[in-house]
């Protein structure tokens, strides 16, 4: 268990262990295992959320309202759920949240692919029987928002929780490399499961999408299952860490248990005693509101997230999810209203994927050499620079211009995104307690689809695409604040920023002799 007491903050050379007999305790079969069920899993994941938007849209003709409904509905979800999600990965043993897990978002990916297809199929039901049109648009909404959670149930359990049990006992650098292969996966699936599902859609139809995505899911299941019950069965350090998580819970149901019991006792013991009666009243409300705070699964959640050393680097990452500056459908729909041609924006989004896959290579590199908590300060403060390119934009007078310097630094700026997304990511990992990691991890996402909540509410009362300017100002002006807060973070944790000692080395060797005296 980690000690939540530990500095944050010494570099990772210097919490570096050496490896143990455990890295041949098990096949390294099983880690390629474990990638190939995470790649099938994301795949199932990201082929239903690229395709969703189209079916939406192909409901309801000429308005993207159907569409805007079930991104409020996703990113609702995950931020009203999260934190319980969190803790039900936190109490169940390993096979039930992998079982809960998967057969829930297969068959969630189920039933709003045939929904879908029933919509399709009878494309006349929204004039012939509206109610009944309303029913199964509202059941693809819920499967997909079911579908949504479990695959969070997942991410959670996989990467803020396996990746780290596997890593312990070895090198920082094994976690730091499970870490990138883990991003590099999603997004890889993010790239190219649009390819396919784009090329199902438009050579074949959006009918055969969605019945492919039913059958794909309802025969993936079995195959990823397999595939992670294998790992789990075969890295020991996995079924230890599901034994002491048993443990622990058991033991705070009975410390639970004997908390509840403990105020009566008090109140037997002191009833005979008028004078202490006042003392009695003030306990008892004390105990009442711990007890009640303990007892709402969401508040507990966030009392322990915002207890957490890496709280202001939680909560930079959240910020930037609050942005219109992504190759999402704000943006896209906006570029299209500038006149861009479709396959333009496409290879643009592709671009940007492949500099976000390039990210999960440079990563490593980078936290090797200056420590992961450095590396969130370089990349955040990269990223920053990126999108001024896009600032810059609003004040060019072609619109064509403008639109390609917007999506030229939304791309750029992908790098440093998923640089610093994989840096707090570790932080969590290395400085979170192990009881706590679950709960942190539901609380996180729940921060981030609150933040992407809000930006699809920006896009509902900014609607007209001439005004995506200011949607653009106020997405910088929360990167901004997310590197000032990461900022302040590594100040508090570092007591500095630069060594200023080598930055005037630096300068001295750079400008030479003559240069140097000018400086004295």
């Amino acid at each position: 268990m980690f000690n939540s007491n530990v500095p944050l903050i010494q570099d990772l050379h210097t919490h570096e262990q050496p490896c143990t007999s455990e890295s041949d305790s098990f096949p390294s079969s099983l880690i390629r295992y474990l990638y190939a069920a995470h790649f099938l899993a994301r795949w199932d994941a990201r082929m239903w959320e690229f395709s969703v938007g189209l079916y939406m849209i192909n409901l309801w003709p000429d308005s993207l309202l159907f569409a805007a409904i079930y991104g409020v509905v996703e990113s609702a979800s995950t931020a009203l759920f999260g934190p319980l999600v969190g803790q039900l990965v936190d109490r169940f043993s390993y096979k039930k949240v992998l079982q809960l897990w998967l057969v829930t978002q297969n068959l969630s990916f189920i039933v709003a692919g045939g929904t879908v297809v029933a919509l399709l199929v009878y494309s006349t039901l929204k004039m012939e029987n509206f109610s009944a049109f309303v029913l199964l648009v509202i059941l693809t909404n819920i499967s997909g928002a079911v579908g949504v959670l479990s695959t969070l149930a997942g991410t959670i359990l996989i990467e803020r929780e396996w990746v780290v049990v596997i890593s312990e006992g070895h090198s920082p650098e094994r976690l730091t490399k499970m870490n990138s292969v883990i991003r590099r996966i999603d997004l890889t699936c993010k790239l190219c499961a649009p390819v396919v599902s784009g090329f199902i859609i438009s050579f074949v139809s959006l009918k055969a999408s969605a019945l492919t995505m039913a059958v794909w899911n309802s025969i993936s299941v079995w195959v990823e299952y397999w595939l992670f019950i294998s790992v789990y069965n075969g890295i020991p350090a996995l079924e230890e860490s599901c034994r002491r998580r048993v443990s622990r819970v058991s033991s705070q149901s009975n410390a639970e248990s004997r908390k509840s019991a403990s105020p009566q006792q008090r109140k037997s013991s002191l009833s005979h005693d008028q004078d202490n009666s006042e003392v009695m009243l003030e306990e008892s409300l004390i105990t009442k509101a711990n007890k009640l705070v303990s007892r709402v699964p969401y508040l507990d959640a966030w009392r322990v997230y915002l207890q957490q050393d890496v709280l202001f680097p939680g909560l930079a990452l959240a910020l930037l999810f609050l942005t219109v500056l992504s190759f999402g459908t704000l943006m896209t729909a906006t570029l299209e209203w500038e006149g861009i041609p479709a396959f333009v924006i496409g290879i643009a989004r592709g671009i940007s994927a492949a500099i976000g896959i390039a990210a999960t290579l440079v990563y490593p590199i980078l936290q090797s050499r200056i420590s992961t908590l450095r590396t969130g300060i370089w990349s955040i403060w990269s990223q920053w620079l990126c999108l001024l390119v896009c600032v810059a934009s609003i004040w060019a007078r072609n619109s064509t211009i403008s639109a390609y310097m917007l999506m030229a630094g939304v791309a750029l700026s992908r790098l440093g995104l998923w640089s610093f997304d994989l840096s707090v990511i570790q932080q969590m990992q290395d400085h979170v307690p192990e009881s706590d990691r679950c709960v942190v991890g539901g609380v996180q996402n729940s921060l981030q689809s609150s933040m992407d909540l809000m930006g699809y509410v920006m896009g509902i009362l900014v609607s007209n695409p001439q005004d995506f300017w200011k949607l653009m100002l106020v997405s910088f002006g929360a990167v901004t604040l997310a590197a000032l807060l990461y900022t302040f973070h590594v100040y508090t944790v570092r007591k500095h920023l630069l060594h200023f000692e080598k930055l005037i080395l630096w300068v001295e060797g750079f400008t030479g002799p003559s240069g140097s005296a000018l400086l004295g």
